[in-house]
């Protein structure tokens, strides 16, 4: 007797979560590489990178949204609307709660909001208990404890992305709620960023490293251009890529610059290994910083550094 094959699922996941809640982590540990920045600073992600994982019986496409947050400008009020477009085109969220932090202000807030989206539109959620692997177990059951009593889950699963403990739990539950789908995206694909989008953000990351906390906000990367060098053998290709690092202030332009442009060139090294990697071949990288002033605040400047 001929046992009926599985239903192929494939659908979209979002993770939610406070700034710095380990969401672009978890992204990158379900997918099984690295598609989303990460960075111990706030804001670091501001761009709906798609992270997909396919499967022979599923294929998940993970949306890493910005963190829901307070907003104090333009481009905050901005980052929060595109996490709420993305709340309601999703099959499944997974709400990021990271275990060596109590629950606060910042989660109380989108709790009540994924509260208002399942009366509006039901949409299962899954409370997931991040970096479950920096606090011990008797911490780990007083959060998971206190996660039940913020709100209605359909799951509450405590993880380590940095460990791989339990991700793989996550994952099954994130396909428990996807639609039978054939698949979306072709084998081999794991995001649908345009390699610029990818280019600028892996900058923007290696600028992040190791700079005062007023900063992250204040950085946007734009790449110019991506030109292939001429006479190169097609075995061996190398593409100049021009890139323009802006900040709000001429004191922030010396931060990202250093002493004799050695922050600048540590930045250009560190940059250039995760795009050769991306790319699959060497780049000549290029590296500018200028001044938009304000420009956070300012919706001309936030449309041309793609806001």
């Amino acid at each position: 007797m001929n046992m009926p094959e599985t239903p192929y699922r494939a659908g979209f996941a979002c993770l939610i979560g406070r700034p710095n809640a380990g969401k672009s982590t978890l992204t990158n540990a379900l997918v099984g590489e690295k598609v989303a920045i990460t960075s111990s600073k706030p804001q670091t992600t501001r761009h709906t990178i798609r992270g997909i994982r396919t499967e022979e019986d599923a294929q998940l496409i993970l949306v890493d949204t910005p963190g829901l947050h307070k907003p104090r400008t333009l481009l905050g009020e901005r980052l929060n609307d595109l996490v709420r477009e993305t709340l309601l085109e999703v099959d499944v969220i997974g709400f990021c709660l990271p275990a060596d932090q109590r629950i606060g202000p910042g989660d109380s807030f989108i709790a009540a909001e994924l509260a208002e989206l399942r009366r509006m539109r039901r949409r299962p959620v899954i409370a997931i208990a991040t970096k479950s692997d920096l606090v011990d177990k008797q911490r780990l059951a007083e959060h998971l404890i206190a996660i039940d009593k913020l709100g209605e889950w359909d799951s509450i699963v405590p993880c380590s992305a940095t460990q791989g403990d339990q991700v793989d739990i996550v994952y099954t539950e994130m396909l428990r709620f996807l639609p039978q789908s054939p698949q979306l995206y072709p084998d081999g694909v794991t995001t649908d960023e345009p390699d610029d989008v990818m280019i600028a953000e892996l900058v923007r990351e290696a600028a992040l490293e190791g700079v005062r906390d007023e900063l992250p906000h204040s950085l946007a990367v734009v790449v110019e251009e991506i030109t292939p060098r001429e006479g190169r053998a097609d075995n061996d290709p190398l593409h100049d890529i021009r890139v323009n690092v802006f900040v709000e202030r001429e004191s922030q332009k010396g931060i990202i610059i250093g002493r004799g442009g050695a922050r600048l060139r540590e930045v250009g090294t560190n940059a250039r290994t995760g795009i050769e990697a991306l790319l699959g071949h060497r780049v000549y990288l290029d590296l500018h910083v200028k001044v938009a002033k304000d420009w956070q605040r300012d919706p001309k400047q936030l449309r041309r550094l793609g806001f």
